[in-house]
């Protein structure tokens, strides 16, 4: 059984149209890694001078790929990517690390690039051994097609899914010095989603030249506002990764080389955009979700404060299934925000369900509203968007997270997944 049993109901009707980014071509192939005939393998290839920046789970027991790229990353250059899905390559021991560097020098040998330049990413079944000769079956004809076309974003997003229903990519442009630079990304995740990071990956490219210091503080500063802020069901996967990639065939006469370059506020403000398209994207496509819910937390005793409780809400299962039966229960939220351990009064709360521009109050003071309608709070609770709001009372702090509900789906999808 797979996610696609259970096909999201945000499917987009049709594909994502992205813009190419030059400096980069890709190629998928179906390598057999789980599945006869399923396109598993995708490779990306960068062309000399790209820069490269990421950040990773903070799993104590990260997959080898993930060790391999933090390993790397200390270089700041790329030539290229080689992903997989329908196995994880995580928790492998030395097998692992030997699959990792066999898959590296496989593509190095293809593209004539040093292996120190090959950044791995893998996802899928955790425990497997994985195979790296069936990337050496498919490489040939890889590196023979590989290509810049903007679909071929699309065939990539699609090659690294395992329980996605649908595609997630996405682009963005903005000019800088007279120049128009581009980015574009894509992601995959649907289960096993949950801060640091929220299995997931993302990869990202953009023609501008950058230095890799830069981009770590720029990925790093998106991510946390993105990627950080989404759960699914609260389990954070061993192969969470986040590659972003700087080709530099735009602004090269004048490169982005400090942090405190004036150029890079529009920057940031597109790839923080991007990069929350995309974290909204895994969420809407979370395993046998019905309902897509945005979790706000206001007046807390600090911003940490808020997050704390806006996670304890989200993660919640009895809060998620309540959405799932598109009950309005605020007993479980009070619940919720009770357990957290951060500073809460009971008779300072309030609690807002909203949608569609409708926001209904049904608890105030400690207690329910007394204006409370049923009928208005059931209507909200229909919709397939949700916003649930929480105002503690207590001082300035706020903090937004992510989440969808939790159906019978879920667990379908997950009792079979390994099988």
């Amino acid at each position: 059984m797979s996610g696609i049993d259970f096909p999201s109901p945000f499917t987009p009707a049709h594909d994502p149209h992205v813009l190419p980014i030059v400096g980069v071509r890709m190629a998928t192939a179906a390598a057999g890694i789980k599945y006869a005939g399923r396109t598993d393998v995708l490779l990306m290839a960068f062309d000399a001078g790209t820069s490269v920046a990421g950040t990773f789970t903070q799993s104590a027991c990260a997959s080898a790929p993930v060790e391999w790229c933090k390993d790397l990353l200390g270089e700041g250059k790329a030539r290229a990517l080689l992903v997989n899905s329908g196995n994880a390559n995580a928790f492998t021991g030395m097998k692992g690390k030997q699959s990792v560097q066999r898959s590296a020098d496989i593509v190095a040998h293809a593209l004539d690039v040093p292996p120190q330049s090959v950044y791995l990413a893998s996802t899928g079944v955790i425990g497997e051994p994985l195979t790296a000769d069936k990337f050496a079956d498919v490489m040939e004809g890889l590196v023979g097609s590989l290509d810049g076309a903007p679909t071929r974003w699309v065939d990539a997003a699609k090659a690294i899914m395992t329980t996605d229903t649908f595609p997630k990519a996405a682009s963005r442009q903005v000019d800088i010095d007279g120049e128009e630079i581009t980015l574009t990304g894509i992601s995959k995740g649907a289960g096993m989603i949950a801060p640091d990071m929220a299995t997931m990956l993302s990869f990202i490219a953009t023609d501008a030249a950058i230095a890799p210091d830069v981009l770590q503080a720029m990925v790093s500063k998106a991510v946390g506002g993105s990627f950080n802020r989404i759960t699914i069901d609260s389990d954070t996967s061993t192969s969470d990764t986040v590659l972003l990639f700087a080709t530099g065939k735009t602004l090269s006469e004048t490169p982005i080389t400090y942090i405190e370059d004036s150029r890079l506020g529009v920057f940031q403000a597109k790839l923080d955009e991007l990069c929350l398209e995309l974290a909204h994207a895994i969420v809407k496509d979370g395993e046998g979700l019905s309902k897509f819910v945005t979790v706000r937390v206001e007046g807390a005793t600090s911003n940490a404060s808020a997050d704390v409780i806006a996670r304890a809400i989200g993660n919640s299962p009895l809060v998620k299934t309540a959405f799932a039966g598109e009950d309005a229960n605020w007993g479980r939220v009070v619940m919720a925000v009770g357990k957290a351990g951060e500073p809460a009064d009971r008779d300072k709360l309030a609690i807002w369900f909203g949608a569609g521009g409708t926001e209904v109050r049904v608890a105030v003071e400690g207690a329910r509203d007394p204006a409370y309608s049923e009928e208005a709070a059931a209507s909200v609770m229909k919709q397939p968007e949700i916003t649930l709001r929480v105002d503690l009372g207590l001082g300035d702090g706020a903090a937004t997270i992510w989440t969808c509900d939790l159906t019978k789906a879920y667990v379908a999808i997950n009792g079979d997944y390994r099988t």
